[in-house]
C-alpha cells in the first residue's frame, strides 16, 4: 500500500509551456570587460561560471516528437557569486504579442481545442488575425528555423530589453543573444517528416557524450534612452529587433555534461526572468514585466514554494529571504531570527542591490505603445531568406494556413504578410486560394483603421 500510494504522487504537472525539453550543464568565460556598462560581477574577464542550459519546445506536451514546428525555449541559468541569473529566451529573436495580459489567450488558441483536443489552425489563426504584431514572429516560426536540426545548431535570443547599470549608477539598455558556433541548421518540411522522435535531445546527448562540446558565444546590443525617439518602433516591444545595432561578443559558453539524472534536473530546472543579478535589471517591456511574475508563479505551483532549494536551482551564493516551512523544505536554518529587522541579529540591505534609478519624461497609462510598425521587420526578415527558403515558408505557412475554414481569417491573414512584403504575400494568396483583390482590399481596411501605424 505505501509503494503504491507513493507511486500515485510521484508526477508533477507538466509546464504550461516548454514542457518538452532537455538540458545540460556547462560553463559560461567571460571574454570582455563590460564594466563600462555593468556591474555583474559574472563579466570580469576570464571569470568562469558553470550553467544549466534547457532547450525546449513551447506549445506541445512533454511526450510529443521533438521535431513539430515551434519556436525553441533557450534557457540559461548562471550560477554567478552574486546569486542566480536567468536568461530566458528562444532561439528566435522575437515574440508573438507585445503585452503580456494576451498570454494566456494565446496559448489557449495555440494549445488543443478544448471540445476536440486537436490543435486547430482554426483557431489560431483566428487569433492571429486578430493580433497584426505577431507577423513578424509567424515568419520566423513558419520558416525552416522553427524546425532546427539540432539544438547545437540553434541560436538563441534574450529577446526583452534589459537594463545595464554600471558601478557608477549609470544605465544603459541591452539586449542578448547566443551565436552557436556550431553555426544555424534547420530542417524542411520533408526532413522533419523522417526525422525520429527523440532526434534533438539524442543528438545533444550523444555529441557530449563522444567529447563533441558545443559552443555558444553570447553578444550584447546595447542603446541609450536618448536614441529611442530615433526609432520608428517602441524599443521596449518585443516584437521587433534591435535592427542595424551592433552585436558584441562578451563571453563564451560551453555544454559539457549530460544531467545524471533527466528528472532532478531537466524537469525539476525552475527558470524566472526575475532571477536577476545586480548589474542586470528588467527594462518597461510590458511581456518582461509579465514574465517577472508569471515564470517564478508556474514554478511555484509546478514544483511547490521550495522549489529554489533544490540542488538545480539552488544558488552557488548564499541567500537570507527569511523563508520558512513548506513541502520539501530542508534550508536547515539555525537562526531563531527569521525575520528582518531584528535588534538580536542585525541584518543590512546592501544599497548596490537596489534597482538603479533612471528618469522618464512620460505619464503612466494602459494605452497601447503607438509605434507599433507591424509589418517592417517581418517584410526585411523575408528578402533577407534564400530563395529556396522563401519557397519553403510560404509552403510551410500556407499548409497550415489551408485547414481555415473561416475566408474573412485567411484573407486578413494573407494581408499582413503582403503588408511586410509584396512578393510573400503575393505568392502565399496563390498557395492558399485567396484572391489578391481581396487581399488589396483588406489591407485597405487595415490601414484606414490604423492610420500612421507604419504599415507597408
Amino acid at each position: 500500500m505505501e509503494k503504491l500510494a507513493r507511486f500515485d504522487r510521484e508526477r508533477v504537472p507538466e509546464r504550461v509551456v516548454h514542457a518538452r525539453g532537455t538540458g545540460a550543464h556547462g560553463v559560461f568565460t567571460a571574454t570582455a570587460d563590460i564594466s563600462s556598462i555593468t556591474g555583474a560581477s559574472l563579466f570580469m574577464p576570464g571569470k568562469q561560471t558553470p550553467v544549466f542550459v534547457r532547450f525546449s519546445t513551447v506549445i506541445h506536451p512533454s511526450g510529443s516528437p521533438e521535431g513539430m514546428r515551434d519556436p525553441r525555449g533557450f534557457a540559461t541559468k548562471f550560477y554567478t557569486d552574486q546569486g542566480n541569473w536567468d536568461l530566458v529566451g528562444n532561439n528566435l529573436p522575437i515574440f508573438f504579442i507585445r503585452d503580456a495580459i494576451q498570454f494566456p489567450d494565446m496559448i489557449h488558441a495555440l494549445k488543443p481545442s478544448p471540445l476536440t483536443n486537436k490543435q486547430d489552425p482554426n483557431r489560431f489563426f483566428d487569433f492571429f488575425s486578430a493580433t497584426p504584431e505577431a507577423t513578424n514572429m509567424l515568419a520566423h516560426v513558419y520558416s525552416n528555423l522553427g524546425t532546427p536540426a539540432s539544438y547545437r545548431t540553434m541560436d538563441g535570443n534574450g529577446v526583452h530589453a534589459f537594463k545595464l547599470v554600471n558601478a557608477k549608477g549609470e544605465t544603459v539598455f541591452a539586449k542578448f543573444r547566443w551565436i552557436s558556433r556550431q553555426g544555424v541548421r534547420n530542417l524542411n518540411g520533408a526532413q522533419v517528416a523522417t526525422a525520429t522522435w527523440n532526434y534533438l535531445t539524442d543528438d545533444l546527448y550523444g555529441e557530449i557524450g563522444k567529447g563533441n562540446f558545443p559552443v555558444w558565444d553570447l553578444m550584447v546590443q546595447t542603446m541609450s534612452a536618448s536614441a529611442f525617439a530615433k526609432l520608428d518602433y517602441n524599443p521596449f516591444d518585443d516584437t521587433k529587433e534591435w535592427l542595424g545595432v551592433p552585436f558584441r561578443k562578451i563571453g563564451e559558453m560551453t555544454l559539457n555534461k549530460v544531467p545524471t539524472n533527466f528528472f532532478d534536473y531537466t524537469e525539476q530546472s525552475a527558470f524566472a526572468p526575475a532571477n536577476l543579478v545586480p548589474g542586470i535589471e528588467a527594462s518597461p517591456d510590458r511581456m518582461l514585466q509579465g514574465r517577472l511574475f508569471s515564470y517564478s508563479d508556474t514554478q511555484r505551483y509546478r514544483i511547490g514554494a521550495n522549489a529554489m532549494q533544490l540542488p538545480v536551482n539552488r544558488p552557488l551564493a548564499s541567500v537570507v529571504n527569511n523563508y520558512q516551512d513548506g513541502q520539501l523544505d530542508h534550508a536547515n536554518r539555525a537562526s531563531d531570527v527569521n525575520y528582518f529587522p531584528a535588534a538580536t541579529a542585525a541584518k543590512s540591505t546592501d544599497a548596490r542591490f537596489r534597482a538603479a534609478p533612471y528618469g522618464i519624461d512620460a505619464t503612466v497609462d494602459a494605452k497601447p505603445i503607438a509605434k507599433t510598425n507591424n509589418f517592417a521587420q517581418a517584410g526585411e526578415f523575408y528578402r533577407a531568406l534564400k530563395p529556396q527558403d522563401k519557397a519553403d515558408l510560404v509552403t510551410n505557412l500556407a499548409g497550415d494556413l489551408n485547414v481555415v475554414t473561416s475566408a474573412r481569417t485567411k484573407t486578413i491573414m494573407v494581408s499582413y504578410f503582403y503588408q511586410a512584403d509584396k512578393d510573400f504575400g503575393t505568392r502565399l494568396a496563390t498557395a492558399v486560394n485567396v484572391p489578391i483583390a481581396d487581399v488589396s482590399r483588406a489591407v485597405a481596411d487595415y490601414r484606414a483603421a490604423n492610420p500612421g501605424q507604419g504599415a507597408r
